[in-house]
């Protein structure tokens, strides 16, 4: 996969975007990118038209290739599919971030910066995101949003901007969020909303402004006049008066209105501008026990529904008025810390109202309900009056409330159940909770036949008498929790047979007998964690036909108690939590019988976390019948090894945790059983490779947690087998930061596939000058070489040269002989081409021969060309410089001479430095075009021969050529042609007579 790096000038907060174009948008996409590379001004030329095309080339290669990045961001994780346009999430809270990440997948439909330290929000923040719908950008310190920031949010529908320090809202601040329709901007600094901030919002429907410093209501009026609001939270702010000229001169659709916590001296409405109005929160408003309250008619208010007065600084006078105001629509009335008095006064008004049916009257301090209390709440269906200090209440406090169901008695201080809660045939949910209830009597719920929700968790009970439940025939739900039971009486249940949630944790509990939960044939969750069991029974949960449900973590268990027998008829049991016990095995042997043998519906075992030694050794068949398994949960048990069949009894499993165990290494063997393996956990394990997983046949795992272990390398193999991988966890590994992790470096930062959490994060512990770096910030691009390619060019290359040399030195021995010297001659010829004597030529002829020779040199040759006609010779004997290298020696006298006279023979053919000679002097008449070769054969030598000099014929085209006659015959004519020769210009000459095959004279 090809990875695209964006020009340098290209904000580095662009999205990249990790989905593959059409083709017909990826060439105008990079037609346009190559222009813009390759012209940046007017320019001309072939060379810049070549470099053009060449870039536009280029580019639509890699466009043909899927544009994708790394699905990892730097301390940030991924949630979903990347090609998800509807469930894809970014989830960067809580990473200490300053700035925005970049790099978000231009798909993502949630992004979460939650709790960070970013300040500002620039323009290209949120460039590409076209496609995000909720943004979550709250407790930050963000101070600035620049205009036109949030433009191409054009999807966006939540926006939160609470906890920051914003102080202004612009007019351009919200540019393009139409579609827009939760807001929070809650718990800011803001002074100042510009007179169009909101205009464009035209479908925003919640608006949270709560704890800023707004002072004048007229600053919230674009936003109530917004076509489609119906909650405005403008709650602890510094507004003085509420009037409704202020906001609207015509109705609005405002539903909920929140304005508690300000310094309200004044509420009025003068007009219908709340026509729809259900919600209204003037809790702990007012000034000095003072708020004035002006509705001109009751009418305005007519929908309102839930109203909250807690806290108000008002006088009792006027808060009647209030509920008087409301008396036709309001249903919820709260009416927290305003004192016990004035609760008692305020009564009688509030349930004079017929629609009133939930009555919340926490934080008022009551200690006893008197039989006049709620009197006049004929028509109240819930009373809440929790966290109060209620010691006792009537026997009739309630007895009025025929249509009473819900009665919250919760945070208070009663030491046994209130008389006053018999006799209530309409209750359905009664809460007892966080009191200092001792002691349960037969009759406490006596004829609550319609009671089906019973709360008394965090009290002091330590018995239940078997007939405390007796009258409760349609309780579905009781919660025992956090008392000081120590035993179960077989009984106490008898008349809960449509009990269905039993909670019963954090009690005393030592032992659970055979019967103890007979008669809850209903029963689908039993929660018994937190005791101190420490003996089951056979038979313990005998009857619980319908349980789904079993928790019994936290508690004494042991192996012994582990047993088939105990955990019988449970037949739809699904959950099975017995962690956190004392549960051991000395070794891995199979158990007879299997202990968990019967619980073939079983879904979810949780057996982590065994005390003391830890459970050191799974039995090979402990699993054995859980053919329905889906999750088992086993880390933390001082498990050492696994034995390969482990597995074999659970084809079904989806989940394995198997984490803070003591497994240096796994064998793939133990997860052939379990092709169905889709998410497996094992960080803390002390793995040092994760090799194990090759040949694992785990084609199913999409998530992968290995954090915490003592990895130093992830080789391409291990990934390869784990084909459907979608989120891999390696945090806290000891990489080695090598070339061996090169692979896997490349493979995080290309593949579309796999998020590897926290890659920024992953640091080096190896070699000691990189530890503590991170892994990606490491050069490692050399090591990506594909070593093995090279590897082959090379090897090819030099096969292919020794069998083309070995050829040429067969065949072709004497061509390659001449082409060599040759070649050396042209590198000389070009090297002394330009120099040029300022007197002119040295000498008048050099002599080339070969040293067999020179007899005839210095006895015929020399006495007749410098004795009788006065030429200058150079001669190798003589005139070469001592010292000097030979090769410089003959090129110097060959270039210092006009002519080069060879004298060839069988002996000059085969000497190296003749051969040299003669090269040189060729190409001095090739590269000059001058007459400068003159061959004289001393000898008769066949065609043959001369093979390797038939390329000179094609190179020179002009040349002089002599034979030395034969014994007996005249040598005067050859001297004279010689003489001539000599005498010549540098002129071309004829064709060389041996050459054409012409007689020479």
């Amino acid at each position: 996969m090809l990875h695209f790096q964006p020009p340098k000038d290209v904000t580095a907060s662009h999205c990249i975007c990790l989905f593959s174009l059409s083709r017909s948008e990826v060439d105008v996409k990079l037609l346009t990118m190559t222009l813009k590379i390759a012209m940046p001004g007017k320019q001309s030329g072939s060379t810049f038209s070549q470099l053009r095309l060449f870039l536009s080339f280029l580019m639509y290669c890699w466009g043909l290739a899927d544009p994708a990045c790394g699905y990892f961001l730097k301390n940030c994780t991924i949630r979903g599919n990347l090609s998800d346009n509807f469930n894809l999430k970014v989830l960067c809270y809580n990473r200490n971030l300053e700035v925005m990440p970049i790099n978000i997948p231009c798909k993502v439909s949630v992004l979460d910066v939650a709790m960070n330290n970013i300040s500002k929000i620039g323009k290209l923040d949120f460039k590409g995101l076209s496609n995000l719908k909720i943004l979550n950008m709250s407790i930050n310190q963000i101070s600035q949003v620049d205009d036109g920031s949030l433009r191409s949010l054009k999807a966006l529908r939540e926006l939160n901007l609470a906890h920051n320090r914003l102080t202004t809202l612009s007019d351009h601040l919200f540019q393009g969020l139409a579609s827009l329709s939760l807001l929070h901007l809650d718990n800011n600094l803001i002074t100042t909303i510009g007179s169009s901030s909101f205009q464009l919002l035209s479908s925003l429907k919640t608006v949270n402004l709560t704890k800023n410093n707004l002072h004048n209501m007229k600053e919230v009026q674009p936003i109530v006049q917004l076509p489609h609001l119906q909650e405005l939270y403008i709650g602890s702010n510094r507004f003085t008066s509420f009037q409704s000229q202020e906001i609207s001169n015509t109705s609005i659709e405002l539903r909920l209105l929140d304005l508690s916590r300000n310094p309200l001296g004044v509420f009025r409405i003068t007009t219908d501008v709340l026509p729809y109005l259900e919600v209204l929160d003037i809790a702990y408003c007012g000034q000095l026990g003072h708020m004035e309250w002006d509705v001109l008619d009751r009418s305005f208010l007519r929908n309102v529904k839930s109203l909250n007065l807690s806290g108000i600084e008002m006088s009792l006078e006027r808060m009647a008025m209030v509920l008087q105001t409301v008396n036709s629509s309001l249903v919820h009335l709260r009416l927290y810390d305003i004192s016990e008095e004035r609760v008692k006064a305020l009564i009688d008004f509030a349930c004079n109202i017929p629609t009133l049916s939930l009555l919340r009257l926490h934080h008022n301090n009551i200690s006893a309900l008197s039989e006049e209390f709620l009197q006049s709440c004929k028509q109240v269906t819930e009373v809440d009056l929790e966290n109060n200090n209620i010691i006792q209440l009537s026997e009739v406090s309630f007895r009025s409330m025929e249509q009473l169901s819900t009665l919250r008695l919760g945070h208070n201080r009663l030491s046994s159940v209130p008389d006053a809660t018999r006799n209530i045939s309409t209750l359905m949910l009664l809460d007892l909770s966080f009191n200092i209830i001792h002691k349960l009597g037969c009759s406490d719920f006596s004829n609550l036949t319609g009671l089906t929700q019973l709360f008394l968790f965090h009290n002091q009970i330590s018995n239940l008498p078997g007939c405390v439940f007796q009258d409760l025939k349609d309780l579905r739900i009781l919660k025992l929790g956090s008392n000081k039971i120590l035993t179960l009486n077989d009984d106490f249940m008898s008349g809960l047979h449509k009990l269905e949630f039993l909670s019963m944790s954090y009690n005393k509990l030592s032992s659970i007998s055979k019967g103890d939960f007979k008669g809850l044939a209903s029963l689908k969750t039993l929660l018994l964690f937190d005791n101190q069991i420490a003996s089951l029974e056979d038979g313990a949960f005998e009857g619980l036909v319908n349980l789904t449900e079993l928790r019994l973590q936290s508690n004494k268990i042991t192996q012994i108690d582990i047993r088939n027998t105990v955990l019988t008829g449970l037949p739809h049991l699904r959950t099975l939590d017995i962690s956190c016990n004392y549960i051991t095995y000395v070794n891995d042997d199979k158990l007879d019988p299997p202990p968990l043998s019967h619980l073939t519906s079983l879904e979810n075992l949780l057996i982590f976390s065994q005390r003391h030694k830890g459970l050191c050794h799974l039995p090979i068949n402990f699993l054995e019948g859980l053919k329905s398994l889906l999750s088992f949960q086993a880390g933390s048990l001082n498990i050492k090894d696994l034995h390969p069949d482990t597995f074999i009894h659970t084809p079904r499993l989806w989940f394995l945790d198997i984490s803070k165990n003591e497994f240096t290494a796994l064998t793939p063997k133990l997860f052939h059983p379990t092709p169905s393996l889709n998410r497996l956990y094992l960080p803390k394990a002390r793995l040092q490779s994760l090799d194990f997983l090759i040949g694992a046949n785990l084609s199913r795992v999409t998530f992968l947690q290995v954090r915490k272990n003592d990895i130093t390398v992830v080789n391409e193999t291990v990934l390869q087998s784990l084909p459907a991988l979608t989120y891999l966890d390696m945090q806290d590994n000891p990489f080695t930061c090598g070339c061996s992790d090169a692979w896997f470096v490349q493979w995080m930062e290309s593949n579309n596939q796999t998020q590897v959490a926290g890659a920024g994060e992953l640091t080096c512990n190896y070699p000691e000058d990189l530890k503590g770096n991170k892994l990606l910030d490491v050069e490692l691009q050399f090591c990506t070489v594909d070593l093995g390619l090279y590897y082959y060019i090379s090897t090819t290359c030099l096969v292919l040269l020794t069998l083309i040399a070995s050829f040429a030195y067969h065949f072709l021995k004497w061509e390659v002989i001449y082409g060599y010297y040759l070649f050396l001659a042209f590198l000389y010829d070009t090297k002394q081409r330009n120099k040029h004597k300022p007197h002119g030529c040295q000498y008048d002829a050099f002599i080339s021969y070969n040293a067999h020779d020179e007899p005839w040199v210095l006895r015929e040759l020399l006495p007749e060309l410098e004795g009788e006609q006065g030429w200058k010779l150079c001669l190798h004997h003589r005139d070469f410089q001592p010292g000097k290298p030979i090769i410089d020696n003959i090129m110097d006298g060959i270039y210092g001479s006009r002519k080069t006279i060879c004298v060839i023979s069988h002996r000059y053919l085969e000497s190296e430095w003749c051969s040299r000679e003669i090269q040189v002097a060729s190409f001095r008449l090739f590269d000059e075009q001058k007459d400068v070769l003159i061959l004289v054969f001393l000898e008769e030598i066949p065609t043959h021969q001369l093979s390797p000099y038939h390329r000179m014929r094609k190179l020179v085209k002009k040349r002089t050529y002599l034979s030395w006659p034969r014994v007996g015959e005249h040598t005067a004519v050859f001297w004279q042609q010689l003489r001539l020769a000599l005498e010549t210009k540098d002129g071309p000459a004829e064709e060389n007579p041996i050459l054409s095959g012409v007689q020479a004279l």
